[in-house]
């Protein structure tokens, strides 16, 4: 298995990537009505006081430094969420102690890397025959540098297996230690697609949302549509 001593960190550089987020998930006002951490403590604090829906929406935000925090970039709270709303079952290289933005190289790769994770857990409820669930497109600008380049790694390294993410998550626990930014890697489910994960949001520059998807299930994803351009 590779170690993230093994790996080369990227140098800077400017990249665009792609993000699907379930839309029942909307943005958090809180981190994008402040433009620096000082003013965000004193909306915190005024709203631990008037709003405890909002501070249950911003998360666990003893999970991220305020120093990360991308504030005043367009989408910050897209940027944050994943740091501060974490999967307690963790993903490919978390254990679920610590937050990972992903994304992927284009939309397409993004959907294929959702539509496996989706499809795994609409298989698991009983008795949903029909369903439609909706979806925010994100396009993202970030700078990849110190991340490390896992795309040297061949596919049939363990921390590329389909289910068992137990060498991935003892790399992603190496990158974190080590003070990477981030990890580039190959996409396991989608062909020839390239995926970044960000151990940080203050590399992002900006996240935008586009367009909305809708996954249709029909005892298993029977299709996906782009809905229209930016809309709710």
């Amino acid at each position: 298995m590779v170690a993230a001593s093994q790996l080369e960190a990227l140098p800077a550089d400017t990249v665009r990537a792609y993000r699907l987020v379930h839309s029942k998930f909307p943005p958090i006002a809180i981190f994008e009505d402040v433009a620096s951490a000082d003013e965000f403590e004193q909306l915190y604090a005024l709203q631990a006081l008037t709003n405890p829906r909002m501070l249950s929406q911003a998360g666990r935000l003893e999970l991220i430094s305020r120093s990360d925090i991308p504030f005043g970039i367009e989408g910050c709270s897209y940027a944050t969420a994943a740091f501060t709303h974490v999967n307690p079952e963790g993903s490919r290289f978390s254990d679920g102690s610590f937050g990972v933005l992903y994304l992927g190289d284009s939309m397409e790769t993004a959907i294929a890397e959702v539509r496996y994770h989706q499809q795994a857990y609409w298989s698991k409820v009983p008795d949903l025959r029909y369903e439609r669930f909706v979806f925010r497109g994100l396009t993202a600008r970030f700078d990849q540098a110190g991340a490390l380049d896992a795309l040297t790694v061949p596919r049939n390294d363990p921390i590329y297996s389909p289910d068992d993410y137990s060498a991935a998550r003892v790399l992603g626990r190496e990158v974190l230690g080590a003070g990477a930014t981030g990890l580039r890697f190959h996409s396991v489910r989608q062909p020839e697609g390239v995926c970044w994960g960000l151990f940080t949001p203050r590399q992002v520059k900006s996240v935008v949302q586009t367009a909305h998807y809708e996954m249709i299930w029909s005892g298993e994803i029977a299709a996906v549509h782009k809905l229209s351009r930016r809309f709710g």
